[in-house]
Formats: C-alpha cells, structure tokens, sequence
C-alpha cells in the first residue's frame, strides 16, 4: 500500500477518534478535537498532492478517497448538531450532505460509463470553506469569546451555499455524460 491510500485510511481512522473526542467530557475537548479534524482534512489534501506527484494515483485510492472524505465531513456535521450549544442548522447539514449524495450518485453513473469526473475548483472551495467553518463552529465559544458575531454559522451557511452552487457547475459542465446516461 502506497503512503497516499496510507494517509486516506488515517483519515477514516481519525473519524472515530475525531467523534469519541467529541463527546469525551474533558478540559480543551473542542481544541482537542478540532485538532483532530484538522490533521484529518490535511491527509485529504496530502495524499491527493502526493498520488499525482509520484504517480501513485490508484483504483483503490480513487475509491476510497471521496468515501473518506464524505465520511469525515457528515460526521462532523452531524455531530454538531447532537449539541445544542453549536446551534448547527439542519438545513445546512441537509444541503451539505445531500449535494454529496448527489455528486456521489453522479460520479457512479459516469464510472459506469468509463468516465472519471474530477472536482471542480469551487468544489474545493466548498470543501476549504467546510474545513474552516467546522473548525470555527467547535471553537467558537472558546477562542472567538470577544464577539457575538456567529462566525462558524456564518461559514457554514456560506458552505452550504457554495454547495449548491458547485453542484449545479459540477452538473452543468458535465451534462454530456449525464445526457449519455438517459
């Protein structure tokens, strides 16, 4: 096994540390556990960086990389709605979670046709926006104390924005191959 499926498998080794932290009650559990989410959302970013640098691009890791990926960011949206003090829309959390469905769904009919889709550029901005406003939402009572302006929310709702509108460019500049599909 390659360092970068390596590094994709410490990721979704870290959602369930990411989640016992979480609900551990202990002193700095939301530093602890933003930390963790952190070092998670790195290997995406690593081991994707690291296939395409040393060619180490495999079925196995395109595979697995969405998964763990979407296994990361849903669990940690859905943990923070199990705690009403992060006040985690979940209408965000539908919007979020159902546009990778969506896209997930759309990858498959492609794959079955011999096409891989890549993400877009606003799809990893989404994705950084997610990161950030996630990160921000765990730790805003603890560090962003000096203000009332809800910084995580207002990430989160800017992700879930981006969402929406990377899924429709995502659909839109490859219709042909979901055109093909019907």
């Amino acid at each position: 096994m390659n360092l970068a499926n390596k590094l994709t498998l410490l990721r979704i080794i870290l959602v369930p540390v990411f989640i016992a932290v979480f609900f551990i009650d202990m002193k700095y559990q939301n530093f602890v556990a933003a930390g963790i989410f952190i070092i998670a959302a790195i290997t995406d970013f690593l081991d994707g960086s690291i296939a395409r640098k040393r060619n180490m691009v495999t079925n196995f890791g395109k595979l697995i990389d969405p998964i763990a990926d979407k296994l990361l960011v849903c669990s940690a949206l859905v943990m923070l709605m199990t705690k009403p003090e992060y006040n985690m829309s979940a209408i965000v959390v539908i919007i979020l979670i159902g546009r990778e469905f969506i896209i997930s769904g759309f990858r498959l009919l492609a794959a079955s046709e011999g096409k891989v889709v890549a993400a877009s550029n606003l799809g990893k901005i989404k994705t950084v926006v997610q990161i950030v406003a996630v990160c921000t939402v765990l730790l805003e009572g603890d560090v962003l104390f000096f203000t009332n302006i809800p910084f995580g929310q207002i990430l989160m709702w800017a992700s879930a924005a981006l969402a929406v509108v990377s899924m429709i460019d995502y659909l839109v500049k490859n219709r042909k191959i979901f055109d093909n599909l019907f």
